[in-house]
């Protein structure tokens, strides 16, 4: 039976572990120009030696007004390269995998001057009301995601991941809540995502796996389901996704009979039902903190990745604690081994 330090092989990706640090946004840049800092080099090589097997690099975004604040992290330009490849150059030191998660925020592009989304739908009433892209534009903007892979590529990277989650411009495509539109991109939800997956699966080598992370679930009057977000996966697959890093909501202001369960693991039946019904390798994430419970949802076979958010943010040795916890094997670097196996005591 698996269990949460089993290695985990998908194409040329081989991890030590099924332990994942999933993307969550520092708004740590300094200088508003989109490059990794110290903060980023220690956030980042610190899970590394703390045994995380894959790490996923936060949010960066392919323009300069796609960031969720000028003080996320860009990759549309060649500066961004150097800096990041340094990051990940000393992660694979300590034997952790690494990808970076490529993306645009779309209408929720909080410092951007005018946002772009695909229809002209403020986020809330707080919020900046988006130019709707035209159709040529959001060709465009399929290019600039190409051109993002293709730098992610040159600092050496294990895998990108797309983020379609949480209301950011991809999910606004696929949503009929936030995509209103009569062209092309509004006829098919799935276009604009599908492009951006044959576009960057263009320029990955063969054996480098694509993720995309996707929202399986909305929580507002007239969102999407789990049967909704089954059929676009199933479409994002046959465009050349290999994993689905299953996640929901994200998309609007929460109502009420839509609030999200604050109980543990609460996504991990949505993963589920992605990894079943198209029988796809799926990471699980939400809420799983807990050793004993991330390690089930992989016994159980109910995902083949856990990715554990908060519990690497209080803590970054959370892996090697873990599989002290749980009772299993795993390599623990320098004299940190004596500190960890007192756990077990």
């Amino acid at each position: 039976m698996d269990h949460l330090f089993t290695q985990y092989k998908l194409k040329g990706l081989k991890l030590k572990n099924r332990v994942v640090m999933p993307p969550m946004c520092q708004y740590a840049v300094e200088n508003k120009d989109g490059i990794v800092n110290d903060w980023h080099y220690n956030h980042y090589v610190s899970r590394a030696i703390g045994g995380a097997g894959l790490i996923i690099i936060e949010m960066t975004d392919v323009e300069p007004d796609g960031r969720t604040t000028d003080f996320d992290l860009g990759i549309w330009s060649d500066d961004h390269i150097a800096p990041l490849k340094r990051i990940v150059d000393a992660c694979h030191q300590y034997g952790a995998k690494v990808g970076i998660q490529i993306a645009h925020a779309g209408r929720k592009a909080e410092d951007a001057e005018v946002p772009v989304a695909p229809s002209a739908i403020p986020f809330d009433e707080n919020s900046k009301t988006p130019r709707a892209l035209t159709t040529d534009e959001t060709r465009a903007m399929v290019e600039k995601f190409q051109l993002a892979a293709e730098r992610a590529i040159k600092t050496g990277v294990d895998t990108i991941e797309l983020h379609a989650a949480h209301g950011y411009l991809i999910h606004e495509f696929q949503s009929p809540f936030t995509n209103k539109r009569t062209d092309e991109y509004g006829k098919d939800l799935t276009l604009f995502g599908q492009q951006i997956i044959r576009a960057v699966k263009s320029v990955m080598p063969d054996q480098m796996p694509l993720l995309m992370r996707i929202s399986a679930k909305e929580y507002v009057d007239g969102g999407y389901g789990i049967e909704e977000s089954i059929a676009f996966s199933k479409a994002y697959k046959d465009a050349g996704v290999d994993l689905f890093h299953v996640s929901s909501g994200g998309e609007g202001p929460i109502v009420a009979q839509e609030k999200p369960g604050a109980n543990a693991a609460y996504q991990v039946p949505l993963a589920r039902e992605i990894r079943n019904a198209l029988n796809v390798p799926v990471i699980a994430v939400g809420r799983l903190d807990e050793p004993v419970l991330a390690n089930a949802v992989i016994g159980n076979e109910e995902a083949d990745l856990v990715a554990v958010g908060r519990g690497m943010l209080r803590n970054p040795y959370w892996a090697l604690e873990a599989a002290t916890k749980i009772g299993k094997e795993t390599q623990i670097p320098g004299v940190y081994g004596a500190g960890f196996r007192d756990l077990s005591k």
